[in-house]
């Protein structure tokens, strides 16, 4: 038995969350067995006391969210004890005036007695806190420490609703003079409008719907503050850095604005007889613009959010390797409907890439085995990554449904498989498969919207073939919702039904129907967080859960 007061040996073990975490764990483990362990034998245990630097900034980083939660934490308990002390005193004066009676002092007098309004505890823990953090964190800086423990809103301006305004009139301004432009060009005659359907279509094809996506995204913001549904708590966005209705419908009009602005420019110098190839480069010079603001490292124009975008966009492309989040979920389900958008960059690459838009050889893509190939690819990617999350879930919960969601996902890919073959290979066999494929992922697809994402179609449901809980108080909204979601889940039966086109109006009836998924898609996202705020919200927790690093070394 070893006499005297027992060394406590403390370790850093940071949570392998991510796959960074992952492989810096590993390679700090195999560093430690490898250099430390034999010093450890020479020098008597003196090399215990070594933790290596990332270790500790990690963990001083870990401990600093512990410290926001816990502090957030009490300000919420503090919050809600207020919240029943009003909520009582209200109770109590209705119970007076229906009784006619004058019982509210007597029962107010109990009530202040009770521990949960009597009792400072919280905010006494509140200015520990406070203490603490600013103390070992904000380097006694205690306006530092009041931006990390109460962060500030910002207040909704007035500017940003005029700058909507604004670019509003100036994108129909311009669009109409565009379309003027294009009439009198004759830029979508069959004769003409090849060149310029292969050139520039998919490029403004990119930015449109993806402006249309905003367009919907700012829709469902309006509804979801319009109806009391708290996205950024189910979301878990920090409410000083998430973006209002308003930024949303001013980032849509700007980034048209500009798109239609180009168009008119492009059109203006191929009218006065500038190179094809030096007018031709103007959409990508577009796309390089955009591209430097998405990444640009100054904190303006929504740095926050546009970084917060990134890493999701990470974890979606890295997917099943990082932990699963609801909004990582949402925006992969947004991919999903954004395929057209994606095939299009894939052709704008290539036509960039290759040097097309100085020869105008439009073959150059389009016959490359490797284009056709990548076609394939780009449309499994964003069911893929949808898939591999509800594997990783169900690793982590044990819970069937996931595996139930992944097939919707693996039907999904087969379907559009075999519509991409089909449209290569047009006979009997693979029309077939192609009805059999895609009528199943629909249904899968429908019976998945309504029933588990919707939470609808509840035949024992005081509200028929609805559900208990409706925010909406008109119950006609939510069937012609399940119609409309039927209707527009339908609408890849104009690829099998044997239409021809000519290239400008194919082109044109591709963008309509990927313009539909898209308002599809923005329909279905309100339903979607309705039933997460009156079914699941139960499962969210008002504090993030935040694992302490340190824990004792004698415990392995």
């Amino acid at each position: 038995m070893k006499k005297g007061k027992p060394k406590m040996a403390l370790r850093v073990d940071i949570p392998a969350t991510t796959p960074t975490r992952t492989i810096t764990a590993v390679t700090s483990m195999l560093w430690e067995d490898l250099i430390n362990n034999p010093k450890k034998g020479e020098s008597g245990g003196g090399g215990g006391d070594h933790i290596n630097r990332k270790k500790i900034q990690c963990a001083e980083k870990m401990i600093r969210s512990a410290f926001v939660e816990l502090y957030r934490g009490l300000g919420l308990l503090k919050t809600y004890s207020s919240l029943n002390m009003v909520a009582f005193t209200k109770i109590l004066k209705k119970f007076d005036k229906v009784a006619n009676q004058q019982a509210s002092p007597s029962y107010l007098r109990e009530v202040k007695k009770s521990h949960f309004i009597s009792s400072d505890k919280a905010v006494r823990l509140m200015d520990e806190v406070e203490c603490i953090f600013t103390k070992h964190f904000a380097n006694n800086d205690r306006k530092k420490t009041m931006k990390f423990l109460r962060p500030q809103q910002q207040k909704e301006s007035h500017m940003v609703t005029f700058f909507v305004g604004l670019f509003t009139g100036c994108f129909v301004s311009l669009f109409s003079v565009y379309a003027i432009l294009a009439h009198l060009s004759g830029i979508f005659s069959p004769t003409t409008g090849r060149s310029y359907v292969e050139t520039v279509y998919p490029v403004f094809s990119v930015f449109a719907l993806l402006s249309l996506h905003l367009f919907m995204y700012g829709c469902n913001l309006f509804m979801w503050k319009a109806t009391r549904i708290n996205h950024n708590f189910i979301f878990e966005f920090q409410p000083s850095n998430s973006l209002k209705y308003r930024d949303s419908f001013l980032i849509c009009t700007t980034f048209m604005t500009s798109v239609v602005g180009a168009m008119v420019i492009h059109l203006l110098l191929r009218a006065a007889g500038f190179s094809p190839s030096q007018v031709d480069a103007i959409p990508g010079v577009l796309i390089l613009i955009f591209i430097a603001l998405l990444i640009c490292p100054f904190d303006i124009l929504y740095r926050p959010t546009r970084y917060y975008f990134l890493r999701i966009m990470r974890n979606i492309a890295c997917s099943p390797l990082y932990k699963v989040l609801l909004v990582d979920i949402f925006m992969a389900d947004q991919l999903t409907s954004q395929i057209p958008l994606l095939r299009h960059m894939e052709s704008t690459t290539c036509y960039f890439i290759a040097g097309t838009f100085k020869t105008h050889r439009y073959e150059t893509c389009n016959s490359g085995k490797l284009y056709r190939d990548l076609v394939y690819l780009i449309s499994f990617l964003p069911y893929y990554w949808r898939a591999m999350q509800c594997l990783r879930r169900y690793i982590e919960e044990s819970d069937v449904n996931q595996l139930a969601n992944m097939g919707k996902y693996v039907s999904a890919m087969v379907a559009a498989g075999a519509r991409l073959t089909y449209a290569k290979k047009e006979n009997h066999l693979w029309f077939a498969i192609v009805l059999v494929t895609s009528a199943f992922a629909t249904i899968y697809q429908l019976y998945w919207d309504f029933v588990k994402d919707w939470g609808l179609l509840n035949p024992k449901s005081k509200n028929k073939w609805l559900r208990d809980d409706l925010i909406l108080k008109n119950k006609s909204i939510y069937y012609m919702s399940i119609g409309l979601n039927v209707v527009l889940r339908v609408a890849w039966v104009e690829t099998v039904m044997g239409f021809r086109f000519r290239m400008v109006e194919s082109r044109m009836l591709d963008f309509f129907l990927a313009s539909l998924e898209v308002i599809r898609r923005g329909h279905w996202n309100f339903y979607r967080l309705e039933n997460e705020h009156v079914s699941n919200v139960g499962k969210c927790k008002a504090v993030k859960p935040v694992t302490v690093p340190f824990r004792d070394a004698d415990s392995d």
